[in-house]
């Protein structure tokens, strides 16, 4: 077996990515500030108004979120009133996430600003740029990449 080193890779691929995340958020949080929205609270409220009411657990798989984090930024939507988080009528261990009449108001009340932060993006990236990465963004958050990558890591790891 060859043996490589780190050199050979260039930037590591997870911290580009973070670091990508972080600047994209950052400027999507400027400009939904006057909604009082961050970025991961507005996308929330989105899916869940997709979706209609949803459990934690299916909320945090359709975001690829850990639990945990779901959970943290739940309780601010849920002390605005946006969402409302009820026992599951079918099983009381498990919560559903709804929009509140609030929470409609205030996604609707976002969309213009969303919309001007993807034009935005779109103009800084190009049109073509920027569908190709959603593309292939996509196609990294799917589970079926995670199902590739861990069969990769696991054959190169002797497993």
């Amino acid at each position: 077996m060859s043996k490589h080193t780190v050199s050979e890779y260039g930037p590591c691929s997870c911290t580009a990515l973070r670091k990508a995340n972080r600047r994209i958020s950052q400027i999507y949080d400027a400009v939904l500030a006057p909604t009082g929205l961050k970025i991961t609270q507005r996308a929330i409220l989105a899916q869940v108004g997709r979706s209609g009411p949803i459990g934690v657990g299916a909320l945090a798989e359709a975001l690829v979120m850990d639990a945990g984090a779901l959970a943290h930024t739940l309780k601010p939507l849920q002390r605005d009133g946006l969402v409302s988080i009820d026992p599951d009528p079918d099983d009381r261990r498990h919560r559903i996430v709804s929009l509140t009449p609030s929470g409609r108001a205030k996604l609707a009340e976002s969309d213009a600003l969303w919309i001007q932060a993807q034009t935005a993006f779109e103009s800084a990236v190009g049109k073509v740029e920027a569908r190709a990465l959603h593309k292939a963004l996509a196609r990294l958050s799917d589970e079926n990449f995670l199902a590739a990558f861990e069969a990769g890591f696991a054959t190169r790891a002797g497993k």
